[in-house]
């Protein structure tokens, strides 16, 4: 039973330190599921929060289905999580922290099921951020010096 990612949350990585992550269900429509097998979803700028001991995700895009009729759904409605109990008591206590939040990674499909992996998240600063492209540089240079070696 594989998996078929659908959409990638590479600002994520940038702007946070992922600390946990979790798997979660959502509660979709019909039109909804159509539209997420053809790719047509955006994960930019959505997060999720926990309400009354429920967790739902906001600011999620996933474009009308193009052969649905007026039934289809409202692309940016607020969608609910599948979690279990403790993993929603923890991260709410996680959450009431000063720091933390919930961001969605990336949407993928597990067998039949449209999944959600959630990230447990700390901002990052912008210094922690420029260290980040330096390693990243530096690694880049070290790789392209050992590539140059192998070749002479």
């Amino acid at each position: 039973m594989g998996e078929k990612l659908i959409c990638n949350n590479k600002k994520a990585y940038h702007d946070y330190f992922i600390e946990e992550k979790f798997e979660a269900g959502m509660v979709l429509k019909g039109t909804e599921v159509k539209s997420l097998r053809m790719g047509r979803a955006n994960l930019n700028d959505s997060f999720a929060l926990v309400k009354s001991g429920e967790a739902f995700l906001h600011n999620f895009h996933i474009s009308p289905y193009d052969f649905g009729n007026r039934e289809n759904h409202d692309p940016d409605r607020m969608r609910k999580l599948l979690l279990h109990k403790q993993e929603i008591t923890k991260l709410f206590s996680k959450v009431r922290e000063q720091g933390y939040s919930i961001v969605p990674l990336r949407i993928y499909f597990k067998g039949r099921h449209a999944k959600l992996e959630l990230g447990l998240a700390r901002g990052k600063k912008l210094y922690d951020k420029r260290e980040d492209i330096a390693k990243r540089e530096a690694r880049r240079d070290i790789d392209r010096a050992m590539k140059a070696r192998r070749q002479e």
